[in-house]
Formats: C-alpha cells, structure tokens, sequence
C-alpha cells in the first residue's frame, strides 16, 4: 500500500487511500497490523484450499458476466485494452510468436461507416409503404363492436361477473355445481356454450361425446378420431412417439386404412415426408386440414341437427323447476328467519 510505484495506483486511488488514512489516524497502524497478518495466515493456506477459493471465484465471474459490449476485466487488463486501439484483439506472446487471440466475453466492436441510399433501396421502402397501405384493416369501431359482443356472450360464464348457479365452490364448501360440470347429463348453460365455437365443443368432454356420435350417424367420426388422436400423441412420451405415429398412419392415411380420412394433395405429401422423421408434431398439417373440415361442414350442421337441438331444449324444463324450488326455498327461508326475529323481540 505504501510503494505506489510497484501497485501503479492511479491517482484518485492514491487520493482515496490518503482520505482513508486521514479518516482513520488513530487506528491505521492497527488495521494495517491486521492486514498485514490476513496476507501472512492466507500465505499459510494449503494450496489445495487456494485452488478451491480460487475455482469459486472464477466460477462467481463466469455466473456474473460483463453485459455485452464491455470489456471483461477478469481475463484482460482494462488499461491495455484502453491504450488499444482495438480491444477486440489482445496480443499473447507464446514462445516467442505473437498470436492474436479473443475474449470469450462479448467486447465493444466500432460501428460500421453509414451506406448512402440509393435508388434501390428508396425503391424497396415504397414497395413496402404501399403493400401496407393495402393491407385490410378493421375500423375501430368494429373492433370494439366486436369486443362488446364476445364479452356479452361470456359474461354469465365468468364467476366473478355472474354469480354462479348453485353457489360458487371456490366461496363456499358446497361442490354441487363441480358435480354438474362432471356430469354426463349437461345443463342447459352448458350445451348452449357449445354453439359459441367448435372449440367450445372439443375442449369439453361431454361436447366431444356428443359430437362423436353425431359424426358417427354420418359415417364420419373418423375426423374427429383423427383430430383426438393427434392432439394425444403431442401428450406421449419420446420414446413412444415414433411408434404411435406409425400406428396412427397405418389406422388413418395408409393406402386402404380401415379409417381412411380425406386430405388434400399438398397436406398428405407434406405428411409423408414428415413420417420419414416421426416427431410429436408429424401431423400437424393434416390435422389442421381436418379441424377446418369440421368447423366448416359437421360442426354447423351438428348445431342444427336434432341430437343437439334435443339436448339444448329438454334441459329448460328441469331447470325451470329447479329455479321454481329455488325461489320457494329462499321465500321459506325469509318467512323463518322474520318469524325468528319477531318471537325474539317479544321475548
């Protein structure tokens, strides 16, 4: 601390160890009798525990990374790199040849000298202005008339919008309405959100039921199988995968499959080339060709068959009874708490 000379301190270094010096007059001579005897006791220390100390250390700088674009001081010396005129290369000199070596940190690299633009490039830039300009785009106020009725249509299936019907088992301990849900008979709010979207449908296990045999009575549920079976092979473990694709090309696109589905040309080529390479994802052209038949053609029709203009219309009954003891039950429940209250005050 003392040979200035030998550390090369700069000099707001030197300036910070004279102010320290000053702050501490009284006990310098102590504190530089402990550093000094830390220096002699980590002298002492086994060489293996330097090695650790030293691996832990370079394993802290590894972790903790200059951002891009600095310097890495743990493996080259800022002031060389500032009196360089390219930091990027450092000089070694190993036996006698000079190499040119570079960090393995990201360092500061001068920015390239600006191109003019030319005609060509002016040329590209209208191009695009123009193609963007005759892109389609809504009105905002389709946008949020569009908005306004997705919300409208959703609204009595958000809990914390509508109150649920029985009561809410995340409120209450009552899980009557979870029992709903899982049953194999669906409410009437239940089957009516089926006619929202085809996803509505497939997402819910009683709607994929029900959709199953109606395409059934049609000679066609081998779409849906299809559909099922894809979305099941991106769940399968790796070493399976390959083995389930084969099965599902034999069962569904091989020539005379017993459910044979029916693709377009470019969809079934592009499958064949991705069975040579089977991965989770080997159909997802086809199946995508499939959901688009179903949406456009057995989805709407399943919405006006009977099966499920049936299911949507026997469910209002019921409910309407149920509604009525409801409300017969709360009236009750009123009378006998009035009634309550009353003897009590007479009391």
């Amino acid at each position: 601390m003392q040979n200035k000379a030998r550390l090369e301190l700069a000099d707001y270094e030197a300036e910070n160890l004279a102010r320290l010096q000053r702050a501490f007059a009284r006990k310098w001579e102590f504190i530089f009798m402990q550093a000094e005897a830390q220096v002699k006791i980590d002298r002492k220390k086994d060489k293996t525990e330097r090695k650790i100390l030293d691996s832990q250390e370079r394993a802290f700088w590894d972790v903790h990374r200059p951002v891009p674009g600095c310097v890495n001081t743990t493996e080259m010396d800022i002031r060389k790199c500032r009196r360089m005129k390219n930091p990027q290369k450092v000089k070694k000199s190993v036996y006698g040849v000079t190499e040119e070596s570079q960090s393995q940190s990201p360092v500061h690299i001068p920015a390239q000298p600006i191109r003019k633009t030319t005609k060509e490039d002016i040329r590209k830039q209208i191009a695009f202005l123009t193609t963007q300009i005759d892109r389609h785009r809504l009105k905002m106020s389709k946008v949020a008339e569009s908005l306004i009725a997705y919300t409208e249509q959703y609204v009595e299936y958000d809990p914390l919008i509508t109150a649920a019907e029985p009561s809410n088992p995340w409120i209450s301990d009552d899980i009557t309405l979870w029992d709903i849900e899982m049953s194999k008979e669906p409410s009437q709010q239940r089957v009516k959100r089926w006619g929202f979207s085809i996803d509505e449908v497939l997402k819910d296990q009683v709607g994929r039921d029900q959709f199953l045999r109606f395409l059934e009575s049609e000679f066609s549920s081998e779409n849906l199988r299809f559909w099922l079976a894809v979305q099941d092979l991106k769940k399968q473990p790796l070493q399976d995968v390959a083995t389930r694709v084969e099965e599902i090309w034999q069962e569904f696109l091989a020539p005379g499959a017993q459910s044979a589905i029916n693709l377009d040309s470019h969809s079934y080529e592009k499958t064949s080339q991705n069975v040579k390479d089977p991965g989770r994802y080997t159909y997802e052209d086809a199946q995508e060709h499939i959901y688009k038949l179903m949406k456009s053609d057995s989805y709407t029709r399943f919405l006006r068959s009977n099966a499920y203009q049936d299911l949507l219309q026997a469910k209002k009954k019921p409910e309407n009874e149920q509604g009525r003891r409801t409300s017969l039950e709360k009236f009750t429940r009123s009378v006998l708490c009035y009634d309550t209250q009353f003897s009590t005050r007479s009391l």
